[in-house]
């Protein structure tokens, strides 16, 4: 990127001078991010936040009697997590926020009845114009009571209701506006790293039953090794927690008659990831040189073990300026859908580290 402008009120074509392109590319970043590459829109949106670039929507937001509020649940920490999945999540969706003129205002709460119950609040205390929902599962009331009240919202991750296509995940037919990341076509990828690795022995590490996402990423898990014509024996179902994780890794790595065992665990998690790292050290084995290990979130903590964990990516700024975009575009008064664009599934990018490589 070239130098920044000097100071002043900062122009479209300031931006675009500072990352290096056209102002209808960085229009196109904040309006409609689906056009770009997913390296142009993060060049694009990081342009926008290092100048400051905010677009001239006064009078509009005069006519509309819009606040230019956008509410959002924040989780209680969890100190047995990798994850800051969230924290990274946040920053996006802030900076695509400040790109169309919005700012987040935030809400603390665990469980959907609190979450509900904050949201409430906020129109109340507040002239709050839209809501963006992380965490969709099966039976989610959320979308139903904003859709009742009218309040245009977006949600990040699918529905996962029982009218959901069984074995892609697919809801064509769903009222709410989401964009999700496919887990699935994730684990693919990392199953194939580690079988072009030599393995042939690979287990998965994945969340209980009842979580939609897990059985969404190990889906692919079971599809890739079948579509390499390796067996998928072992699996293992757990809480996300760094110590269970490390207990799942040690009852799969163990030998059982007639079976052998496995050379690579992919996982659904960073968090189960390094539980599965802590085993290894345990048993006297060496990740990558002895068992292949993949993450999932690639969360900061991945890039600070030995050796570094290899682990898939979620395309945060995408996902943020999407969802900024089904937002802006009900608040203008387009119907969810009504252009074909209301669902949006984004493949994360594999981070090859050398818990993976022999």
């Amino acid at each position: 990127m070239r130098g920044p402008t000097a100071h002043g009120s900062v122009r479209l074509a300031d931006v675009a001078r500072h990352v290096g392109t056209s102002s209808q590319t960085i229009s196109n970043a904040l309006n409609h991010p689906e056009r770009l590459t997913a390296d142009l829109l993060e060049r694009s949106l990081a342009g926008v936040e290092e100048l400051g670039y905010r677009p001239n929507r006064s009078a509009r937001t005069l006519r509309n009697q819009r606040s230019r509020l956008i509410g959002v649940r924040v989780e209680p920490p969890r100190p047995d997590r990798a994850a800051l999945l969230l924290d990274q999540f946040l920053h996006a969706l802030a900076a695509s926020a400040a790109g169309l003129g919005y700012h987040l205002i935030l809400a603390q709460a665990a469980g959907d009845t609190a979450e509900l119950d904050a949201y409430e609040e906020l129109r109340q205390t507040t002239t709050v114009d839209a809501f963006v929902l992380s965490g969709a599962h099966r039976d989610d009331p959320r979308a139903a009571w904003l859709r009742e009240r009218g309040i245009s919202f977006a949600s990040f991750g699918r529905p996962w209701d029982t009218d959901l296509d069984p074995d892609d995940g697919s809801d064509a037919g769903s009222e709410s506006p989401w964009v999700d990341v496919d887990g699935a076509a994730g684990v693919r990828a990392a199953v194939r790293h580690v079988a072009a690795q030599g393995h042939e022995e690979i287990a998965f590490l994945g969340w209980p039953e009842e979580s939609d996402v897990g059985r969404d990423r190990r889906r692919g898990w079971a599809e890739a090794c079948h579509e390499l014509g390796l067996p998928a024996r072992r699996q293992a179902g757990v809480v996300d927690e760094f110590e269970a994780g490390r207990d799942a890794a040690h009852r799969l790595l163990h030998p059982r008659r007639g079976g052998p065992v496995p050379t690579a665990v992919v996982c659904a998690s960073d968090t189960l990831a390094l539980g599965v790292l802590r085993t290894l050290s345990e048993l006297g084995l060496r990740a990558g040189a002895d068992v292949a290990v993949t993450g999932f979130d690639n969360t900061p903590t991945a890039a600070l073990t030995t050796p570094g964990l290899t682990s898939l990516e979620q395309p945060l700024a995408a996902i943020a300026a999407e969802l900024l975009r089904l937002v802006d575009s009900q608040l203008r008064g387009d119907v969810p859908g009504s252009s074909g664009d209301a669902h949006t599934l984004l493949a994360p990018t594999l981070v090859v580290r050398g818990s993976s490589t022999r």
